[in-house]
């Protein structure tokens, strides 16, 4: 086996997201394009030499070969050991698991998360740190120095490593040992919640319909929900892993989980509805009949913690991104518990954790998670929702009504205008910012402005500052309207607007959240002129 040393120049727009190198998959499959970058992690993270990493994925297209070529790069510059998802399939969280069990040196994950997959749509890398969470923008600053430097990139001329067993082999001087991708995840799942209180529940005949979206959750949730908890055969649909996830787009939301949301809500409705993403970090709850938001889902866990084996001695406190609706709020206010708000990004999450000043945290885009790996995890708030559920014995609608009755009911929806042009829609942030000194005491659509800013987090375990992290509007009676623009797209930009009122009304706490949110939706459009700068009528997707 020879190592080559391949001469190579800089490649333009290497900068990871908030979720690592999201392109379209051509472009990776670039000449030099996957090489370079992946270079530049070793080379921005200190190199590769003697240390151990994990590397799996999502099983989009082009997975298999990129998995390859990051192995024989890995031996090639020098690392101990790659410990690798049977057919290079890691669900995200399972690698951020697996990365701390193994104590590894850090992971890499192949995978655009809930974007499209296939020859012409999306790929992505994305380097997790030693502590299993995404790398901070310390780090991922200086893997994109690294892409701006490079003049050689070092790999080993080898055959395919064999990946569809498990098992250990060597490449180069490099050990390789393949791994069940499911196993130790399952076994932390255990560790967390009462699987004999689940499995109770369905003895008892309750249903679930769980959507993997042909993605890499399908053989985790067979294996947990069918094959350990006993729900029937069938209830897992859509479980095996396609490169290009069955033609869908594998995003948990009531529009790509159309199919879904229709059984929640027709005539035979099971009892519990599910989904989950691309790389599983991402979770849709939905109950006969009655959708829950992921901001009130994260709610509804953070109130009902301690009925979870692993939280029942309560929360050390709470967290959420800035956009995610200030539902958890009013439950860490009622708990005595800090409440943080941080940035959009995972990442952000991971020092509060790491402190021990948050268990449970969640973003509004489908994301919750808790202490137990340093990722947002899909099946892990499944089942925590059918742990709550075997305890306390009532539909998802009901817990729903009490938990509003209790808190309130912060009404919210995210409208995304996606593939917007980037030109526009950076004039139109920029206008509103120049504009946000102003806006207090003005109206719009009716409504009194209070406040108005652009968010900037302190973060309280390193000190350090991240700014301009979205435009915030505060308006009279709990509004609050949020505009950002996104990092996870791959063309063009997505434009999300975030809309939410609070109402403490009893009687009103059915409406439907368009309707509820009509003067806000008015108002955002009046301030930041959405229609008039993006030339579009409505959103292309309403969550």
């Amino acid at each position: 086996m020879t190592v080559h040393t391949v001469p190579t120049q800089p490649i333009a727009g290497q900068k990871p997201g908030t979720s690592g190198l999201r392109k379209k998959t051509p472009v990776f499959m670039q000449p030099h394009y996957l090489e370079n970058f992946v270079q530049a992690i070793w080379n921005g993270t200190g190199g590769a030499a003697g240390k151990t990493y994990v590397l799996g994925g999502d099983g989009r297209y082009f997975g298999d070969r990129a998995a390859q070529v990051i192995l024989r790069m890995a031996a090639a510059s020098g690392a101990k050991k790659v410990i690798v998802g049977q057919g290079a399939l890691l669900s995200t969280p399972a690698a951020s698991h697996l990365i701390r069990l193994r104590g590894a040196d850090g992971g890499i994950i192949m995978s655009a998360s809930h974007n499209p997959g296939g020859p012409t749509e999306d790929f992505g890398v994305k380097y997790n740190i030693g502590n299993g969470g995404p790398a901070p923008e310390p780090v991922t600053e200086a893997i994109f120095g690294a892409t701006k430097t490079l003049t050689e990139y070092r790999i080993l001329d080898a055959q395919d490593v064999d990946l569809s067993r498990p098992g250990t082999t060597t490449l180069g001087g490099m050990e390789i040992e393949v791994v069940d991708p499911v196993a130790d995840y399952a076994e932390l799942m255990r560790s967390i919640f009462d699987f004999g209180k689940i499995r109770a529940l369905f003895a008892d005949g309750f249903r679930i319909r769980f959507d993997a979206m042909h993605a890499v959750t399908g053989p985790y949730a067979r294996a947990i929900l069918e094959g350990e908890l006993g729900a029937p055969a069938g209830s897992v649909v859509n479980a095996v892993p396609s490169p290009d996830f069955g033609g869908g787009h594998p995003d948990p939301n009531p529009i790509w989980a159309k199919d879904l949301m229709e059984a929640m809500f027709g005539p035979d409705a099971p009892d519990f509805g599910a989904a989950s993403d691309g790389d599983g970090d991402r979770n849709m709850i939905v109950g006969r009949n009655c959708y829950v938001t992921p901001s009130d889902s994260l709610a509804v866990l953070a109130a009902n913690a301690t009925l979870v084996p692993a939280y029942a001695g309560g929360l050390k406190g709470v967290a959420r991104s800035m956009p995610t609706s200030r539902a958890l709020d009013r439950v860490a206010e009622s708990l005595g518990i800090a409440c943080y708000e941080t940035p959009t990004g995972w990442k952000f999450f991971g020092n509060l954790l790491d402190a021990g000043r948050a268990t449970l945290c969640g973003e509004e885009s489908a994301g919750t998670g808790s202490d137990h790996v340093r990722e947002k995890d899909g099946l892990w708030a499944v089942l925590f929702w059918l742990n709550l559920l075997a305890e306390r014995r009532q539909p998802v609608a009901e817990i729903m009504q009490d938990h509003w009755t209790k808190y309130g009911r912060n009404y919210y929806s995210r409208h995304d205008y996606e593939a917007v042009d980037a030109a526009a829609a950076g004039e139109l942030m920029a206008a509103l910012r120049a504009r946000l000194a102003d806006l207090p005491g003005r109206t719009a659509a009716g409504l009194r402005i209070e406040a108005a800013d652009e968010f900037a987090y302190d973060d309280p375990v390193d000190g350090s500052r991240s700014e301009g992290q979205g435009l915030r509007i505060l308006t009279e009676g709990g509004g609050r309207i949020v505009l950002r623009l996104s990092g996870t797209g791959t063309e063009g930009a997505t434009l999300r607007v975030y809309l939410e009122r609070l109402e403490t009304d009893p009687a009103r706490m059915q409406d439907d959240p368009q309707q509820a949110l009509e003067g806000i939706i008015a108002a955002a459009d009046e301030i930041a002129g959405i229609g008039e700068r993006t030339g579009r009528s409505q959103p292309d997707v309403i969550t």
